[in-house]
């Protein structure tokens, strides 16, 4: 067989829809497949897995390549696709599925794709004898179409259905198309077996790597958002489900194969109901607690399309008969979901990107670390973390927990809930040990936690899950490097560490991943205390005594070798120190942008569709008003512009006129010398003489003038 396998030669697979939950995790799982791996024994492949990273980092001969379409046409090709298509025609999909062995048509995702499967599995059907190379079609439906099958034995209702009842199935109404799509495609494989065979696998509710139907519940217990997680209905349907990593195990073994029976069940050993497995998933990413509601209410959900609720809502007991007894099979979740919790949660968070940000925030009092803390947990959507907010949570649960009981019994409603109570009311009596122990903790160090009581609730609520989904910002504790280690480390390896006189192991869970240790002088921090409204230092530790006196306590603990920092230095989480009087920002807001170029980019959900709306409808009402209030403004400078322009054209004119009137006095008084001496010297003889030229009316009459007034000139006479 190794022999064989080694001479295989690639085959290709083409799969619709490659980008996906479905086509992508199968998809990247068969490029890492060598044809023929899964007719080895379980010994043999165990062997081969040691070369695994080899195969999925570069191409070999042997292994599926994988080809085919793209949900999202000109979206970015996946890592693991040779090629992807963008089909304008049916001619040209018909060609490039010519090309491939091994055709997978998913149907479970996009009912849309129902008929382009019936079409593509026809067209190959109808050129069967101008194949090169036998095909092999391979249609992924869903259990679906058995949802109103009568049960095999009505007398026993816990017998699950098997591969062989698979001709009395009877499908959902909503998908009728799924079962006449399985129909077609195992009546065209009957025709020619040899060159053109079909199968059908009927997949269990598919989960794990990121999660398909079941991630609207890993989402609202990962948001930490809700008090439960909702149930539809009793919850006591029963699911089958199957991990798509198995599903792909499936499809695989088919491939290789070529069994015989061309109706396969793909489901998991499982037999869990609805509710057992949305209290796993609460127990173990969100709150620990579920809510049955009515099933009238899940249509109401705008994130659960009606596919999922009805495969939410199916109840079939199902086992895997022919696929346990006939394929070899390297099982992720053989035993279901709840018994793989632990993993499931993990690739979960992993392939969505969801990782806690673990941020500690150190500083002298009255430098800004609570002002910081609470942008950077708005930014990075995290848990702000105070020591005396944790304290008062802390009293106000324990005192719920240890009070009555009964009135709490008469309002729950639903079966699953009172578990939960339960569960509390065994831990009643460690909760007044507790409870009594921190409030004589308080009462002994005027209001003060010793370290013992501070560092176990910090601790817890570091635990808790929210914290553990999102992250958490630690503001100002642990104090100490005492605290940090009795915070921070392994209880189990403490002592044994110390022996050995190394450095004891940190709870990663826990620990810190960024230390950002704010930095000022004494006399910045006093003057910026001294600036502080008296209504923000009311009722705080920032009276001037108070200060100094924190002031002082911190720079003692700040002085030693072994400080907080130096504890986390040890770890080699190095600290970003930030020096706050070299920024002239009250807000912090350059502050906060050094830090977050330091942590880098959210490791979360995002924005909601309802944060997108409202940043949008704020951002256009912002705009509106910007837009408003630059168009008021230019409108007032217009008027502003014509009012000055009109008071000077006026005042222009006055001047105008003014000036027009100097002038003509200025010519006048000018003028009263000239005329004076003209009356008295020239008019008199030059009146005389144009009266005599008229007289006369000589020939040249200028000639005539001059001569008469150089003869009767008054000077020569």
């Amino acid at each position: 067989m190794e022999a064989g396998l080694g001479a295989a030669r690639s085959r290709r697979i083409f799969l619709n829809h490659l980008d996906s939950y479905c086509g992508r995790n199968i998809g990247e799982y068969l490029s890492k497949c060598v044809v023929g791996a899964s007719l080895e024994s379980i010994e043999e492949e165990e062997d081969e897995k040691n070369s695994a990273a080899e195969v999925s980092t570069r191409p070999k001969e042997g292994v599926y390549q994988i080809v085919g379409t793209l949900s999202k046409p000109g979206g970015t090709k996946p890592c693991f696709a040779e090629e992807t298509y963008a089909v304008s025609s049916q001619k040209e999909l018909l060609s490039y599925l010519l090309e491939c062995e091994i055709i997978l048509y998913n149907i479970t995702e996009d009912a849309n794709q129902i008929e382009e499967a019936k079409w593509a599995a026809s067209a190959l059907h109808t050129e069967i004898e101008h194949f090169a190379t036998p095909k092999v079609f391979i249609l992924i439906s869903t259990v679906m179409t058995w949802a109103k099958s009568k049960p095999p034995d009505p007398d026993d209702s816990e017998i699950p259905y098997t591969e062989e009842d698979y001709r009395r199935r009877k499908s959902h109404p909503n998908f009728m198309d799924h079962i006449n799509a399985e129909k077609l495609i195992r009546k065209l494989g009957k025709t020619n077996k040899h060159v053109f065979s079909t199968y059908v696998v009927a997949s269990g509710l598919q989960y794990g790597a990121g999660e398909g139907v079941l991630h609207y519940f890993f989402k609202i217990g990962w948001l930490s958002e809700a008090t439960a997680i909702p149930v539809f209905g009793h919850g006591n349907n029963f699911i089958p489900t199957i991990h798509v990593l198995d599903l792909a195990a499936v499809l695989q073994n088919v491939a290789d194969h070529k069994p015989r029976f061309n109706y396969i069940l793909a489901v998991d050993e499982s037999m869990h109901t609805l509710q057992e497995l949305i209290k796993c998933i609460s127990k173990n990413v969100g709150p620990g607690k579920i809510e049955k509601i009515p099933r009238e209410d899940a249509f109401l959900s705008k994130e659960l399309p009606q596919t999922h609720l009805d495969m939410l809502l199916v109840n079939l007991r199902m086992e895997a008969v022919f696929l346990k007894e006939t394929f070899n099979i390297k099982w992720v979740a053989q035993t279901g979901l709840v018994e793989n919790i632990e993993r499931i949660v993990k690739e979960y968070k992993q392939s969505r990107g969801l990782l806690p940000l673990k941020v500690y925030i150190h500083g002298p009092p009255g430098i800004g670390k609570s002002t910081i803390a609470e942008k950077l947990c708005k930014h990075y959507k995290l848990h702000h973390i105070k020591i005396k907010d944790v304290i008062s949570e802390t009293i106000a649960n324990l005192e719920k927990i240890v009070a009555p009981k009964e009135a709490d019994y008469d309002s729950v409603g639903e079966e699953g809930e009172y578990e939960e109570d339960e569960e509390e009311g065994t831990n009643i009596e460690e909760a007044h040990e507790l409870l009594a122990g921190i409030k004589e903790s308080m009462e002994q160090n005027a209001g003060c936690l010793d370290d013992q009581y501070a560092v176990k609730l910090i601790k817890d609520k570091l635990k808790s899950m929210p914290c553990r989904n999102q992250g958490y910002v630690l503001d100002g504790f642990p104090e100490t490097y005492d605290q940090a280690k009795e915070l921070f480390n392994l209880e189990d390896e403490d002592e044994e560490e110390e022996i050995k006189g190394k450095i004891p192991k940190s709870d990663k869970l826990i620990t810190p991943e960024f230390v950002v240790s704010l930095t000022a002088s004494d006399e910045f921090l006093k003057n910026r205390i001294i600036n502080l409204p008296e209504s923000v230092v009311a009722g705080t530790h920032y009276t001037q005594d108070r200060f100094l006196q924190s002031l002082s306590l911190f720079r003692e603990k700040n002085t030693e070798d072994e400080t907080v920092l130096n504890y986390f230095d040890e770890l080699e989480i190095h600290p970003q120190f930030i020096d706050v009087a070299k920024f002239e920002d009250p807000e912090n807001r350059f502050i906060v942008k050094e830090i977050v170029k330091e942590i880098g980019e959210p490791r979360n959900y995002g924005l909601t569709d309802e944060e997108k709306e409202s940043l949008e409808r704020k951002a256009a009402e912002e705009r509106l008003a910007r837009e408003a209030k630059e168009e008021a403004e230019r409108e007032r400078r217009e008027a502003e512009e014509r009012a000055e322009r009109m008071a000077n054209w006026e005042e222009w004119n006055k001047q105008l006129e003014e000036v027009k009137r100097q002038e003509q006095e200025l010519l006048e008084a000018q003028s009263i010398p000239l005329r004076n001496y003209l009356m008295k010297h020239v008019m008199p003889t030059l009146i005389q003489g144009l009266n005599e030229c008229c007289k006369i009316r000589p020939d040249d009459p200028v000639d005539f003038l001059a001569e008469y007034l150089f003869r009767n000139n008054p000077d020569t006479q």
